[in-house]
């Protein structure tokens, strides 16, 4: 058996999905640190909202209506996780 690329980026999609759960999970079960939360929290939001989009464009069959809601609204999310992981972040030379 041998691996091609479909195969690959669906396989590194579902292990995206993994550890965007399991990051997600610890924002909200571990961490006690309000801006290390929220940062595995936008952490755990792009990498799963990512790998959903990607086994949306890798997928084979027809496009349905929850893909089709999932490419309109996943980028808002993800851009929005972006924009607070930007803000929360260490200013340069601090810590």
């Amino acid at each position: 058996m041998t691996l091609d690329a479909h195969q690959f980026a669906v396989g590194a999609s579902w292990v995206a999905t993994a550890i965007g759960a399991g990051l997600w999970l610890w924002s909200w079960l571990r961490e006690t640190d309000a801006i290390r939360k929220l940062r595995f929290l936008d952490c755990g939001v792009v990498l799963l909202f990512a790998s959903v989009l990607l086994r949306i464009v890798a997928q084979d069959k027809p496009m349905s209506v929850w893909d089709w809601a999932m490419v309109f609204v996943a980028p808002l999310f993800i851009t929005a996780a972006l924009w607070r992981l930007a803000r929360t972040a260490c200013p340069p030379g601090g810590r």
